[in-house]
């Protein structure tokens, strides 16, 4: 899987989303797998806030995800990306 960049809420729930459904799983059957409600699945991939920071790295784990906190990009170094 390649990198993606959440800078907000919307953001992370949309890559947890593309994740889940590239791993063939329904909100339902990755919330089996971690033990939580479809609805707080559902929430999380909104971009809902209130959502637990261990709730958080138990879907990331159960997707094969992992966080990687480093320095935010600038306007420029995107830019230049491209």
């Amino acid at each position: 899987m390649a990198e993606h960049i959440a800078r907000t809420e919307q953001q992370l729930g949309a890559i947890i989303r593309r994740q889940r459904r590239s791993a063939g799983l329904s909100q339902s059957a990755l919330g089996e797998l971690v033990h939580l409600r479809q609805a707080t699945i559902s929430r999380l991939e909104k971009g809902e806030p209130a959502i637990q920071l261990k709730t958080l790295m138990e879907i990331l784990a159960a997707l094969q995800l992992e966080l990687v906190v480093r320095p935010r990009s600038t306007s420029d170094q995107i830019i230049n990306l491209f």
